[in-house]
């Protein structure tokens, strides 16, 4: 399962989905109902019905959001949850499929950056209802994760969490190389002194991983602190990754490589397995690695926000969101308990936290038992500046080409500011096309 949390993060096909139905499931019908409840979440008291939820929740979190589905049910009689997981990019693959042919699922949790696609492609419902109903509002989330669930200004996710990039520090490592282990550096030259303390002791400290997990999401993260750069401009419809202080963020990381901080051609999660074998010092990585450092006990490490590199601070983060999935044949009873679910599992945000999450709702990001996660809490800050994927249709291939043009600039096989002017002219043709497919 350890091993999972590395690899689901990555944008490769890894087999199979795994179900699991969960106690308390029994037979629903299919047809719509008037005895549906109807309002937004806040409660249902229409006849039982059998609810399938999609996730991807293929790490430890996922054992966590099963308990959680599982605590649900046993207190709704009347609403029984079945949870199928895949690995993220065969789930995404899957769904619109599944859905025009009848056979998607009821709920669906959903990356904050899929959101428009889905809304725009007819897959999932609007929320709208639920939101006022529950009365959640812009305050009761973090601004840039509640306006991540709007398309055409109408609520198409409810935010579950948030769930950034971190910086972990091997503190050994750091202790060998002279560094105090419980300073780890915050500022470009503290990194620059560190990683060149490092160096002399024989220690290449920061590993630059030309893949997406995770190089890509640190160069996402670096050039949103240089001052001024962006991956799009502000309306998404030209991308804007090889600007200068794109160019700048991308060539600071490169040079790296060159002087030696880093080896070259880096593996895919090879950066996150030397940290864990002191080979390295230092790695930017998801804050679902959280839990499987804790259960590696031989390893003295600790987790802050991103060191500030550019002029501001910045980091990678997406946010897991709930959706309502459209169906060919309507079923207010269905779509009414689907609505209490997401209510009640949000609620419950603080134990999905566990599972190595920011919770979205701010209630719950303040409560003391928030704070006493210490590992999880450290990286909180980082939502009042969390780079975001913007909310457009179709982003996700124009995505992929902007960590294309990095890892041919990591990997050397082009200079940087090439790397990226070819990156742009790819993803400004997909942004064209995505214009004439879903019309803006």
């Amino acid at each position: 399962m350890i091993q999972n949390e590395m690899s689901r993060r990555r944008l490769l096909g890894l087999g199979a989905a795994a179900t699991l139905t969960l106690s308390g499931c029994g037979g629903g019908s299919s047809s719509d109902s008037s005895g549906a409840s109807g309002n937004g979440g806040k409660d249902y008291t229409g006849p039982k019905v059998d609810l399938k939820l999609w996730n991807g929740f293929t790490g430890g979190d996922g054992d966590i959001f099963k308990t959680l589905v599982q605590q649900f049910n046993s207190e709704h009689k009347n609403i029984a949850v079945s949870v199928i997981t895949y690995q993220w990019e065969d789930y995404y693959s899957k769904l619109p499929g599944a859905v025009s042919s009848g056979n998607g699922p009821d709920i669906a949790v959903m990356h904050m950056d899929q959101l428009a696609t889905f809304a725009a492609r007819g897959v999932i419902t609007e929320l709208d209802d639920v939101a006022k109903a529950l009365e959640l509002s812009e305050g009761d989330f973090a601004p840039t994760v509640w306006k991540g669930g709007l398309y055409n200004d109408k609520r198409y996710g409810i935010p579950l969490d948030m769930h950034p990039l971190g910086f972990y520090y091997n503190k050994a490592v750091m202790q060998k190389a002279g560094l105090d282990p419980e300073k780890p550096p915050a500022t470009r030259d503290e990194y620059t002194a560190a990683l060149t303390e490092l160096k002399k002791s024989g220690v290449q400290g920061f590993w630059v991983s030309p893949f997406q997990f995770t190089g890509g999401m640190t160069y996402y993260s670096l050039l949103h602190q240089w001052g001024g750069g962006t991956v799009f401009d502000a309306e998404v419809a030209k991308a804007t990754f090889n600007s200068d202080p794109a160019v700048e963020a991308c060539t600071w990381l490169v040079d790296l490589i060159k002087q030696g901080h880093s080896p070259a051609n880096v593996g895919q999660d090879a950066d996150y397995l030397a940290f864990k074998s002191g080979k390295n010092a230092f790695t930017w990585n998801g804050i679902w690695q959280i839990n499987g450092l804790k259960k590696s006990p031989n390893v003295q490490w600790g987790v802050a926000p991103l060191p500030q590199i550019g002029s501001q601070k910045a980091a990678w983060a997406n946010s897991h969101n709930f959706t309502i999935v459209k169906q060919r044949s309507a079923n207010a009873d269905k779509t009414a308990g689907a609505k209490v679910f997401i209510n009640w599992l949000s609620q419950h945000s603080l134990d999905w936290a566990k599972g190595g999450q920011v919770p979205a709702r701010k209630a719950v990001r303040e409560s003391s038992e928030f704070t006493a996660l210490t590992e999880v809490n450290a990286l909180a800050p980082e939502l009042e500046y969390a780079a975001f994927p913007p909310a457009a249709p179709g982003l996700g291939e124009t995505i992929l080409t902007f960590y294309s043009a990095f890892n041919e600039a990591a990997l050397g096989k082009k200079p940087p500011k090439q790397a990226l002017d070819d990156g742009v002219a790819k993803a400004n043709k997909q942004l064209e096309d995505n214009r004439k497919k879903y019309g803006n």
